[in-house]
């Protein structure tokens, strides 16, 4: 069995915090077991100026790292899920999902508690097409202003007053241990996350059977069922950054999944909301009726509309 393992990952605080809580799961386990990090910038990194929908979305994140793992650098790399694409090389499996940490998000402001007492035509930033929509669905009024960089940075830029309020995931303020003067969070049934917030997957070589051994103690079966299902609905709908696409799943029972799915147009005048329930045996498939479901019932012109406008 290997004594060392190579962990690729971003640079970011919270990327670094992610690998190093992998890490540190590792040792524990492994007796004589040695981790190490490879810090990887990726385009997304990069490129900061310009919101993902306009550069490419998932992939920006992932390919320099995927790379590292193809050519034998890393062994392993952990990644946030909603940042990865649903197509993966053939070389690549994302075999482990550990438990999941909070999917929704969070409003930070410094002078108001919530969505509802943010003054009319208040400036919230985001570089989310899906959280855009949302809150255009729920405050018409609203100014979106387009918000990058990492999650650090842009809680910053809120602190010296750029912005009245921003949208962060959740689960990145926990794991980082930051937060706002004034926080209200934004969940289900009345804003609904992306597909695989919150989720952590660790990719790695297919033909590495030694890593997939030591990395089997960590994956959570109703974590890896949601996320599953969330994801047959997003390669159902074929999306990705560019539209908002919203999806989340919930396990009632441990043989049964529920999966909640939205589309919207930009300006959240328009949406198709729909869920369906099933064996979680079945995840991926049923992510792709309700996929196909929300399609038919109007989904389809939303995002041909949105990509024709992209082009």
């Amino acid at each position: 069995m290997k004594r060392k393992l190579v962990i690729a990952t971003r640079g970011s605080m919270l990327a670094l915090w992610q690998a190093n809580h992998i890490k540190a799961l590792l040792e524990a386990e492994h007796d004589g077991l040695s981790v190490e990090l490879l810090t990887i910038k990726t385009q997304g990194d990069k490129i900061l100026d310009v919101p993902l929908a306009k550069i490419g979305g998932k992939g920006l994140f992932v390919k320099e790292i995927e790379e590292a793992l193809l050519d034998g650098r890393a062994d392993l790399a952990v990644h946030s899920m909603k940042d990865v694409p649903v197509e993966l090389p053939d070389q690549l499996e994302i075999g482990v999902t550990p438990t999941r940490e909070l999917p929704t998000d969070t409003l930070c402001s410094v002078n108001f508690a919530s969505l509802a007492e943010l003054p009319q035509g208040a400036r919230v930033g985001t570089a989310s097409l899906r959280r855009q929509a949302q809150l255009l669905m729920l405050r018409p009024d609203l100014t979106i202003e387009t918000l990058r960089g990492n999650l650090d940075t842009r809680l910053k830029k809120l602190l010296d007053g750029q912005y009245d309020a921003i949208v962060l995931a959740s689960a990145g303020l926990k794991r980082l241990g930051l937060s706002a003067p004034r926080m209200e969070v934004l969940a289900p049934p009345a804003f609904l996350p992306a597909v695989a917030q919150g989720a952590l997957g660790i990719e790695y070589r297919r033909d590495d059977d030694e890593t997939a051994e030591l990395l089997d103690f960590l994956n959570d079966d109703a974590s890896a069922v949601c996320v599953t299902a969330e994801r047959g609905f997003l390669t159902g709908l074929q999306g990705g950054c560019q539209v908002p696409i919203a999806g989340h799943a919930t396990m009632p029972d441990e043989e049964t999944v529920r999966l909640e799915g939205l589309v919207a147009s930009v300006d959240g005048k328009r949406s198709v909301r729909r869920s369906a329930q099933g064996d979680a045996e079945d995840a991926w498939d049923l992510g792709q009726e309700l996929a196909q479901e929300i399609l038919d019932a109007g989904g389809r012109e939303i995002l041909d509309e949105i990509y024709s406008q992209a082009e």
